[in-house]
């Protein structure tokens, strides 16, 4: 149930995330979600795709230092409240997060989440036992 994160490190420069975006889109490459923490001189662009190995091979032909990471994809209730559900049930055992971003998908009634957490396996069976949705890859590769 782990799904497949791309991270970028791109120069802090003008024209840098166009030139990922039209790479990736050159080879069919969809972006389901994308996060980008930034500082004054680099920033860590990191991509939920459609094809993950594609994207992180054409990245590094062009040149771009490329990693992957394994993440974990929640559907919770869109509504208020509902993100606190599955945070209290990783709070309740003592699962840490790393980082978190949320994205939107075809489906109306949940917000979805990808989460980086200390313990994925852990982490994913609290959740399936705490009521949260758990996204396969599969299912967040193809909206």
């Amino acid at each position: 149930m782990l799904i497949k994160q791309i991270s970028v490190f791109l120069e802090n420069k003008s024209g840098r995330l166009a030139e990922v975006t039209k790479i990736l889109g050159e080879n069919n490459i969809d972006i389901s979600a994308l996060s980008i923490a930034d500082t004054t001189d680099f920033g860590i662009l990191r991509l939920i795709v459609n094809n993950p190995d594609m994207a992180e091979k054409v990245l590094r032909e062009n040149e771009f230092t490329v990693s992957s990471t394994d993440v974990i994809g929640i559907g919770v209730e869109d509504k208020p409240g509902g993100l606190n559900k599955a945070l209290s049930v990783l709070e309740k055992s003592d699962i840490g997060i790393e980082y978190m971003y949320a994205f939107v998908g075809k489906a109306s009634d949940e917000a979805m989440v990808i989460i980086r957490v200390d313990d994925s396996d852990k982490a994913i069976e609290t959740l399936k036992n705490g009521g949260i949705k758990v996204l396969s890859p599969e299912s967040v590769y193809k909206l």
